[in-house]
């Protein structure tokens, strides 16, 4: 579905990226890891045409879209969410979701999209009329997730999902993520709780400098000697697996 093939990024006279390479297949769901700096979140917008490469391509479903607009690359079936959620905060929840579905023209489509995301979050029905600023940062970011769906996307690509949420929403997260793919979604996640990724992903690639370093199962990266010293950690993958596996108690706040 997705290629990025020796793709190199720059932020004025600074490269980012590095050749950078990858391949994602329909309905997986893949982790990009790494550290601080390593790429990962200019990877995501270089695929969602935020920023645009030097070389290199970016090949969607046989399609290159490298040079293509933000708005094409919505049309065309990828969505992102980026980190920090970045909803309008004067908007209601609703009005928020309505301009995630610009791109859906039939009325019908649009309402049927507005009741999946209220059947995936019912907290977002019961507070629809709410400003989005009011609401918590869980619920934030749950309307954020349903704003990326109402394009009925074919590629999700999310930045940070678990960032600063309590363990609790983070369920709610992991369980959105597994829904999406369920749905014929495929996920592209970045996210700096390694654990976590790689207890939800299929497969996965490890960043560092710019360029990929590792690439193989999640299974596996979770038992390689240098990626569970690096990223991982016994008492953090444990915890990871448990707050995705229990089922949240209360409604998200």
């Amino acid at each position: 579905m997705l290629e990025l093939e020796a793709l190199v990024v720059n932020y004025d006279e600074i490269e980012v990226l590095h050749g950078m390479s990858l391949r994602i297949a329909d309905g997986e769901i893949v982790t990009l890891i790494g550290a601080n700096g390593a790429g990962k979140t200019t990877t995501l917008k270089a695929i969602s045409g935020i920023v645009k490469s030097r070389s290199g391509s970016i090949r969607f479903c046989g399609k290159s879209i490298e040079q293509l607009a933000p708005d094409a690359i919505v049309a065309l079936g990828i969505a992102h969410v980026p980190e920090g959620r970045r909803i309008f905060p004067e908007l209601s929840i609703e009005e928020n979701l309505k301009v995630g579905g610009h791109v859906v023209i039939e009325n019908n489509r649009l309402k049927a999209s507005l009741a999946e995301v209220y059947a995936l979050f019912p907290r977002l029905k019961e507070r629809r009329q709410q400003a989005g600023g009011t609401l918590s940062g869980g619920e934030q970011q749950m309307l954020a997730l349903g704003r990326a769906m109402m394009s009925r996307p074919r590629l999700l690509l999310l930045d940070e999902p678990s960032l600063g949420l309590a363990p609790r929403i983070v369920s709610e997260v992991a369980r959105a993520v597994r829904a999406f793919r369920a749905n014929g979604v495929t996920v592209l996640i970045v996210e700096q709780n390694a654990a976590l990724a790689l207890s939800l992903a299929d497969r996965g690639y490890v960043m560092e400098g710019g360029r990929i370093a590792l690439e193989n199962t999640a299974a596996i990266l979770r038992r390689d000697p240098e990626v569970v010293a690096t990223y991982l950690g016994g008492a953090r993958e444990s915890k990871a697996r448990s707050e995705v596996s229990a089922p949240p108690k209360t409604n998200p706040h």
